[in-house]
């Protein structure tokens, strides 16, 4: 599966980084690696709430 992300470069240093198609679907991380994986975590957390909430209804 394919997501779109968007790393910015943070003010105080290092990147966050938002999903726009998974709304609140954000991270951050000190530097390029720790970005991406922080963002490779957030989207399968995001994912998974997801598809347990729609279990429930």
């Amino acid at each position: 599966m394919k997501i779109k992300a968007i790393i910015h470069p943070a003010e105080e240093g290092g990147y966050w980084a938002e999903v726009p198609a998974l709304p609140g679907c954000i991270t951050e991380g000190d530097t390029w690696e720790e970005v991406t994986h922080n963002l490779q975590d957030a989207v399968e957390g995001w994912l998974s709430v997801a598809n347990n909430s729609r279990k429930k209804i």
